[in-house]
């Protein structure tokens, strides 16, 4: 029970913070619309297929490519911050986290890199947060604010594009600063022959993924799929599934739903968020996720430009500012059991300072 309780730190956190909710907000009919079941079955489908692609070494025959053509250390940690950051713009940011970090892991690890994995991760996380803002799909909160204000597409992405450039020169710039550019050394490799067959379907089954994501398919036809296709291929992938992380997610549902729900919370916001809607929106996400955020303070402005904005930079900042960096978290945590109060001390600090300088930039722009 004790070594469960400290792998799974958050996920504890998480009911514990849930079941008190509870005690405020007795259960009732609202319950059933707190939990997105799309982003559940996203997660499971994602989580399911990389670790399958896991299996047959996919990421390791992808980081090796990286290193041959990085070069440096340097080059290295910017091409998987950059490749997490278009990915975030194109399957949104907590699907393109589960993807890349392994892929971050196997290149520091196979070149004896391992004290630089604290940075890549949290640089990897900011650059899901941050790269997902430019595009309505990105991030969560951005489909919700899209749909809700019936938001042009063009107009969207204009508003968005000036912190987001912001975004990609501070992330570029921290990786210029604390990453030396020193040539990547690695030990001499195994030969890695990818099943073909295997190797076939567990892609198309990630493009299923990712489809789940777009709405083309109902997201309980993906599951299924998924599920069956795996149970037939690659059970040891489904048995290995994060399945706390996806109870994580559930249980922070319910708390930010009870959560928007008391009048005295809706009391403290209100005001705030007609003095500085930018700030008070990012400030909100500092205690209730940025995707409970978004969908609290709608109610209580038409300034959707500010709220889009906060929303977005606002989930920078504390772990639970983005229910995406409680994946980063729990993959380090994964890696390095006994780090992560470190982790925890260093996601914090960075995190906090590139919030600052968001809500300062986009203050003046």
């Amino acid at each position: 029970m004790l070594s469960f309780v400290k792998k799974n730190t958050v996920l504890i956190i998480a009911l514990l913070a849930a079941g008190i909710s509870i005690l405020l907000v007795p259960p009732d009919k609202e319950y059933a619309g707190y939990i997105d079941f799309k982003t559940i079955s996203c997660l499971y489908c994602v989580l399911a297929v990389v670790m399958a692609l896991r299996d047959i070494e996919f990421f390791t025959y992808i980081a090796r490519k990286i290193i041959v053509i990085a070069g440096s250390l340097r080059s290295a940690v910017l091409s998987i911050v950059y490749i997490t950051f278009i990915g975030s713009m194109l399957i949104a940011n907590d699907m393109a986290l589960i993807t890349f970090l392994p892929l971050g892991y196997i290149v520091l690890h196979r070149t004896n890199n391992d004290k630089h994995m604290a940075f890549m991760f949290i640089m990897q996380n900011i650059a899901a947060n941050l790269g997902g803002m430019l595009t309505p799909f990105g991030n969560p909160q951005n489909l919700y604010l899209y749909t809700y204000y019936n938001i042009p597409t063009g107009q969207f992405m204009a508003v968005m594009l000036l912190p987001f450039l912001f975004a990609v020169a501070l992330i570029t710039l921290s990786c210029f600063i604390f990453i030396k550019k020193e040539k990547l050394t690695v030990d001499k490799f195994k030969p890695i022959h990818l099943p073909q067959r295997n190797t076939i379907i567990y892609l198309i089954l990630f493009a299923l993924s990712i489809l789940l994501v777009f709405r083309f398919i109902p997201y309980i036809l993906g599951v299924i799929v998924v599920t069956v296709a795996l149970f037939i291929f690659d059970r040891h992938a489904l048995a290995k599934v994060d399945y706390p992380l996806l109870f994580t997610f559930v249980a922070f549902f319910i708390f930010a739903g009870n959560l928007s729900r008391i009048e005295a919370v809706s009391n403290f916001i209100s005001p705030l968020l007609n003095k500085n809607t930018l700030s008070a929106s990012a400030l909100s996400c500092q205690f209730m996720s940025n995707v409970p955020s978004a969908i609290l303070l709608s109610q209580f402005t038409n300034n959707w430009k500010e709220l889009l904005i906060g929303v977005n930079i606002g989930g920078t900042g504390t772990l639970i500012a983005s229910l995406a960096s409680l994946i980063t978290f729990r993959q380090f945590s994964t890696y390095y059991p006994n780090k992560k109060a470190s982790y925890f001390l260093k996601f914090t600090g960075i995190n906090f300072a590139f919030l600052f300088l968001m809500i300062v930039f986009c203050s003046i722009q």
